[in-house]
């Protein structure tokens, strides 16, 4: 019989975590979660595979996460979080230096280990699959740009805020994934110097 046990001997009910389960099982499968999506995309990568690689049942991972979606979204954000706390710096500092803040952001999340691998898988996932596409949105586009975009009196700042990012997107792809010489082996200041007064003439140009 493998329900509930009425009889007291502690059979759990399948896919329940037992009562022992720590959050350090919580953390294993989010980190499993980060190094599948970021080998494997978000297409090609299965809770059945996350589960596998992080040595859990499938239905324990559903049981903290839900959906794929849910699962990948955990997965980013989790790494991804403190860099997200810096936006509000970015944004609401002058119009006049904008530019060359949101330059040095995008380029430190891209610098440092803990946060280069859950964008790369957003990144590769994003080109590939509407979902992650989405969740790329929500986590940087809406909580980044939109706020600068706000601040923009101008008829077309969500088009200027896209095309800036545009700029550093497609900059950091070069560098990092693609990994173009010489861009990917630069000086990381020169590269800001070169960058931001571009991204500054997209957001405040005339």
């Amino acid at each position: 019989m493998t329900g509930t046990d009425s009889g007291g001997t502690g059979v759990r009910r399948r896919g329940r975590p037992p009562r022992t389960e720590s959050a350090d099982t919580r953390d294993r499968i989010l980190a499993t979660a980060r190094e599948e999506f970021s080998e494997h995309g978000y297409e090609k990568t299965s809770v059945r595979a996350i589960a596998k690689a992080a040595g859990v049942d499938s239905a324990l991972v559903h049981h903290y996460f839900g959906t794929k979606e849910q699962i990948f979204e955990a997965a980013i954000a989790v790494a991804f979080a403190p860099a997200l706390n810096a936006p509000v710096a970015i944004a609401d500092g002058p119009l006049d230096g904008v530019g060359e803040r949101l330059t040095r952001f995008v380029f430190g999340v891209w610098e440092n280990p803990t946060t280069r691998t859950p964008l790369l898988a957003i990144v590769r996932s994003a080109v590939n699959n509407d979902t992650a596409a989405a969740v790329f949105r929500r986590l940087v586009v809406a909580q980044l740009l939109r706020r600068i975009a706000q601040r923009l009196e101008v008829p077309d700042a969500e088009l200027r805020v896209e095309l800036a990012a545009a700029q550093l997107v497609g900059c950091a792809m070069l560098r990092y994934v693609i990994k173009v010489e010489p861009l990917a082996s630069a000086d990381l200041e020169h590269i800001v110097v070169r960058i931001a007064p571009v991204v500054q003439g997209h957001l405040t140009g005339p």
